[in-house]
Formats: structure tokens, sequence, C-alpha cells
């Protein structure tokens, strides 16, 4: 899938309308080889997807030796709206609480009050985190309206012909 099949995926309502949710499940495969699927809070700045985390969690030492991430963003309700993204990970240190850190958290139904003692508890206890910042190569926004899970669209099709024959 080329960069511009991507942005056709990610620009359509219902993936925006995703891309705009608190959080995902990014799945990996760790150092032991075996699969991790962890949800988290993430950020989307029109190109890239933005998570955050501890610069001692484990799922460091799994990225750094193999940075693909398959993710998942999807809906409560039936039917589901689901987009489905493949990608690469950067990783990048910085020093303090990064901006979108911030932001992916601040959604949560907090009183002006309890903002501000949760960002001070979080300046208190980081001094700095890591961005995993997720180019995305591959995207399917399943919607069972226009799309469907891929196996379920080969059903439909063999359905066709064989009504057609």
């Amino acid at each position: 899938m080329d960069a511009d099949q991507v942005g056709e995926v990610l620009g359509r309502a219902f993936s925006r309308e995703l891309l705009r949710r608190d959080v995902l499940r990014m799945a990996y495969v760790a150092k032991d080889g075996t699969p991790r699927n962890v949800p988290i809070a993430f950020t989307w700045n029109g190109a890239e997807i933005v998570v955050c985390t501890t610069k001692n969690a484990p799922k460091l030492h799994s990225l750094r030796a193999n940075p693909a991430v398959a993710l998942t963003i999807d809906t409560e309700v039936h039917p589901p709206k689901i987009l489905l993204i493949r990608g690469r990970v950067e990783l990048d240190e910085v020093d303090g609480i990064p901006e979108e850190y911030l932001q992916m958290n601040g959604s949560y139904d907090m009183s002006a009050e309890q903002r501000v003692e949760w960002e001070a508890e979080v300046r208190s206890l980081y001094d700095g985190m890591v961005r995993i910042v997720i180019t995305p190569t591959w995207a399917k926004l399943i919607d069972f309206e226009n799309t469907l899970p891929t196996a379920v669209e080969e059903l439909v099709r063999q359905r066709a012909e064989r009504q057609n024959a």
C-alpha cells in the first residue's frame, strides 16, 4: 500500500472520527518472540500517531529490536467501526513531559483543580518520557456499511458469482 492509499483510508470520515478517540490497542512482538497487545492513549497529528511511555517501559526493548506495530482503534457499538493500521515506530526520548502526553490525557473528565493536581503529579514522577511515533504504512477501515473484513468481502464475492452462474 503506498502513502497515497494510506492517506485516502485515513482521510475518510469514519477514520477521522476514530483517530479522535482516546485509546488504541498496539500489537508488537516482544523480545521473547511472543505477541503483545497493549491499550494506550494516543494522539493523531495528521500524519503520525504518537503515544508516550516511561523511559523504562519493557515495550521499548521490543520496539528497538522490531519496530513493526499493528494498531486497532474501534467503537463499542453495533455495527462497530474499526480502523486497522500497520506501521513502523521511531522512538524519541525527551526530557520532561511531551505536549502530546498532556493532550492525550486532556479529554478525561477532570475538574480544573483535579487537572492541576494530575499534571503536578505527572511532572513530579517523570523526568522524561519516550514518544513512540508511528508512521502508518497500511490502513483499512471496516465500517460494515461500505467496507467489510477481507474474508467477508471474499464470501460476498463468491456468493455473487454463484448467483450469477
